[in-house]
């Protein structure tokens, strides 16, 4: 039923889960677990190619050797003996405006096909791996600790907003300077997904969980040197959604604009450690990992 990866650690369990529709992922996806489980909460991080393609391969190795490496969620997963899981989605040359590891607009607002909500394939795989994990004898926690850098930490935080309920804790950095902010509007400038909820309720059908995302609790960081802007590329913004963020949130990333997301969150009660690095780009060093780790162990 199970794919063991080629890549398998000597003391770990890595298999691979090939797609299952009828079960609502339409994608595979990684579950390590760890030959000892000390922590009885399931680690998700989002896959990130860093590149798009039109061959799954790509994205499904680049899964796979993301699960067995050393970005946040993997490396959370080591220091915790935590089982963790990893999609591999796609990411479209072809339709490359489709940013599928950053879960945009284009790629919410899919009504068919294979990539139509990603965000409840997710949660689909997450009730499979704990299937899994049973078979295994390990018992998780029903909410997950998420985690993501770059584009995969995004799409943690679009997640946060849409499926409070679904985590414990959720972790994100290199979020080039914005977040999805829990209001409808800023200086009456209407925010649709995926910089507000003027839309929500349209785009997800349902409305959002603004009680259970306060009590998220949520470690959100940038780089004082980070210079990765992705306001600036048509895959990650249309040109509406850059001059709605100009406008309303500040052309300058670093500090107007995240500063102003800052502000928000904290603004309307976000449960949130909110930090800004110094001495690093876009990038995570041990010294972050420390401090996620010392987070993520005093909220689980």
């Amino acid at each position: 039923m199970f794919l063991l990866s080629s890549n398998l650690c000597a003391e770990d369990l890595v298999v691979e889960v090939p797609a299952n529709p009828e079960k609502g992922f339409f994608f595979p996806f990684f579950l390590k677990v760890p030959e000892l489980t000390e922590t009885n909460y399931l680690i998700v991080e989002t896959n990130n190619t860093g590149k798009v393609s039109d061959d799954f391969d790509i994205h499904l190795n680049s899964a796979r050797k993301a699960i067995l490496g050393n970005s946040i969620g993997p490396w959370v997963s080591k220091k915790l003996k935590a089982p963790i899981l990893v999609p591999a989605f796609p990411r479209s040359e072809k339709h490359w405006e489709t940013y599928t590891h950053a879960f945009d607009s284009d790629t919410m607002l899919v009504d068919s096909g294979k990539l139509k909500r990603i965000d409840l394939q997710l949660l689909a795989m997450i009730n499979e791996a704990k299937s899994i994990l049973r078979t295994h004898s390990v018992i998780v926690n029903e909410r997950i600790v998420m985690t993501g850098f770059s584009a995969s930490g995004t799409f943690a935080n679009r997640f946060s907003l849409l499926h409070p309920e679904s985590l414990k804790v959720v972790v994100a950095g290199g979020l080039n300077g914005i977040l999805m902010l829990p209001v409808n509007s800023l200086n009456e400038v209407k925010l649709d997904y995926p910089l507000g909820l003027n839309n929500f309720e349209q785009v997800t059908g349902k409305a959002f969980a603004k009680e259970k995302w306060k009590a998220l609790p949520q470690f959100l960081f940038m780089g004082e040197n980070d210079t990765n802007d992705s306001t600036k590329f048509g895959d990650a913004y249309s040109d509406e959604e850059k001059a709605t963020i100009y406008s309303s949130l500040g052309e300058s990333m670093q500090p107007n604009r995240w500063e102003n997301c800052q502000n928000k969150y904290l603004k309307h009660g976000a449960n949130a450690v909110l930090k800004t690095y110094e001495n690093i780009g876009h990038g995570t060093d041990l010294r972050i990992h420390n401090d996620i780790l010392a987070f993520i162990s005093e909220n689980i």
